[in-house]
C-alpha cells in the first residue's frame, strides 16, 4: 500500500500530526490482538480521515462499526485499491471493499520495503483449512496461489534491488499450489534456481499437507540456499483435542515429520505453536502436549492462550476451561519452552561459520544476523555498513531467544 501511494504521488509521513489520511493495516487473529487494534483506532485523531485495512474489517465488522469512526475499509486482498480509496475518502466518500475471496493483488505492484535486505513475497492468499478456532479464513478466504512464474519474477526483481533474504509467506505454505497443480517443492526448486547469493526462508506449513511430499520437501530444504528453519504448528499433543480443533493429523504425525527432517538435516531449527486451554481440554490432555514438547524439543514454541473468536465453531464449544486454568497452563508451557530453548541454543556455543547481517541491533554498534539454521546471532561492530553483508563469526554466548558472537577476521 505504501508503494502504491508513493508511486501515485502521495507523501508518506512519519508523524500522524502531519498526515491528512491515516491508514491502519490491522490484524485480528487473536482476541488480545483485536483489542489492541481497537485501542489504537479509538485513539486516532478525530480531525484526520481514517482508512482501516487488513483483517479486522472482515473478522469483526460489527464491533468496528460500533466502536470506531472510520472513512473507508479495505480487505487484505483489496489492498491494491488503496490509491482509489484515499482519493475517494478525500472527496468525502466512504469506500468499502470487503471481499475475502477477491483476486489477490499482483506481485508486480510497487513496494516500499522497510528492510532493504529482506524480500517478503506472498505466495498465496487464503488456505484449505477449516480449523475450529481460526477466524483468519473469514478475512483471507479460500486458497488462491500465485503461479511459480509470478513468484520467481518477483524474487528476481527484489534480488536485483539488493535483497539477500527471501521470505516466502502464506497462511499455509503446505497447501501452496494445490489449486494450480503444483506444490511447495517445485516452488522452492525454481526459486533456488534463480542464481545469486541469497537465502530463502519458508513460512508456516500445516503437518497434514507436508506428509504427502515429505521426502521431496526435505530434499528441497537441503539446498544450501534454504534456511534450515521449519515452522510446523502442532497446537496440541493430544489427538482428541486435535480432532476438536479440526486439525487433520495426529501428534505422532507431527513427531514423524520432525524426525524425518532431523535425520537428514540434524541442525534444523524447528518452530511450532501450542494453544493452551482449548474448550474441553482436560489436565491429562494438556500433559500430553507438555510431554510432546519435552520429547520433540522444538527450538521455538509460540504459546497462545485460547480465546474464542467470532463465528468460529470453537466460539460455542463446551465445556470451557476456566481463565485461571488457561493462565496456569500457559505459564507452565512457557516455562518449559524457555528451558528447552536455552538448552538448544547453548549447543551452538563454539560454532564458527557465516551469517547474513539482516537487521540493525537495538543497542548502538550492534547487528543481528542469521546463520544457515536461521538462528538470530548478535554481534557488536562499529562498522555502519554491515547490513546485507555476509560475515564469519564464532558463537560465544547463548540466550533463550538469540546467540551472541564475535566477528572473525
Amino acid at each position: 500500500m505504501m508503494g502504491c501511494l508513493s508511486k501515485a504521488g502521495f507523501e508518506v509521513v512519519e508523524c500522524s500530526d502531519d498526515a491528512d489520511v491515516l491508514i491502519y493495516n490491522t490484524c485480528a487473529v487473536k482476541s488480545p490482538t483485536e483489542n489492541r487494534m481497537f485501542e489504537i483506532l479509538r485513539k486516532a485523531p478525530k480531525d484526520k480521515k481514517l482508512v482501516v485495512a487488513g483483517c479486522l474489517p472482515l473478522i469483526n465488522l460489527e464491533r468496528l462499526k460500533t466502536e470506531v469512526r472510520f472513512d473507508g475499509l479495505l480487505s487484505p486482498a483489496s489492498g491494491y485499491r488503496i490509491v482509489e480509496a484515499v482519493r475517494r475518502v478525500e472527496r468525502g466518500e466512504h469506500p468499502m471493499w470487503l471481499d475475502a475471496d477477491a483476486k489477490p493483488p499482483g506481485l508486480d505492484l510497487p513496494r516500499s520495503p522497510t528492510n532493504p535486505v529482506v524480500s517478503i513475497v506472498p505466495v498465496a492468499y487464503g488456505c484449505l483449512g477449516s480449523c475450529g478456532y481460526c477466524c483468519v479464513v473469514f478475512a483471507r478466504g479460500r486458497l488462491r496461489s500465485y503461479s511459480v512464474e509470478e513468484i520467481v519474477a518477483r524474487v528476481r526483481r527484489d534480488l536485483a534491488s539488493g535483497a539477500r533474504e527471501v521470505w516466502l509467506t502464506g497462511q499455509d505454505m503446505g497447501c501452496y499450489g494445490r489449486d494450480l497443480g503444483t506444490d511447495l517443492v517445485e516452488l522452492l526448486t525454481r526459486v533456488c534456481g534463480v542464481g545469486g547469493d541469497f537465502f530463502v526462508r519458508v513460512g508456516m506449513m500445516t503437518p497434514n499437507y507436508v506428509q504427502g511430499m515429505l521426502s521431496n520437501l526435505i530434499e528441497a530444504y537441503r539446498n544450501e540456499q534454504v534456511f534450515k528453519f521449519l515452522h510446523l504448528p502442532v497446537q496440541s499433543g493430544d489427538d482428541k483435542v486435535l480432532l476438536r480443533m479440526r486439525r487433520f493429523y495426529t501428534a505422532e504425525d507431527f513427531k514423524k515429520i520432525v524426525q524425518a527432517f532431523r535425520e537428514k538435516i540434524p541442525d534444523m531449527t524447528v518452530a511450532t505453536d501450542v494453544i493452551c486451554g482449548f474448550p474441553g481440554e482436560t489436565e491429562e490432555e494438556f500433559q500430553r502436549t507438555e510431554s510432546l514438547i519435552e520429547d520433540v524439543k522444538p527450538d521455538i514454541v509460540n504459546v497462545s492462550k485460547f480465546f474464542p473468536r467470532p463465528r468460529t465453531p470453537a466460539e460455542k464449544m463446551e465445556p470451557r476451561v476456566s481463565a485461571e486454568e488457561v493462565r496456569e497452563r500457559s505459564k507452565r508451557m512457557a516455562d518449559l519452552v524457555k528451558r528447552i530453548a536455552l538448552e538448544k541454543n547453548k549447543k551452538w556455543i563454539g560454532w564458527t561459520g557465516g551469517i547474513l547481517i539482516d537487521e540493525v541491533g537495538k543497542k548502538q554498534g550492534s547487528w543481528i544476523g542469521r546463520n544457515f539454521a536461521y538462528k538470530p546471532v548478535v554481534i557488536k561492530n562499529e562498522d555502519n555498513s554491515l547490513l546485507g553483508k555476509f560475515v564469519n563469526v564464532k558463537i560465544v554466548g547463548a540466550f533463550q531467544t538469540y546467540l551472541e558472537a564475535e566477528m572473525l577476521c
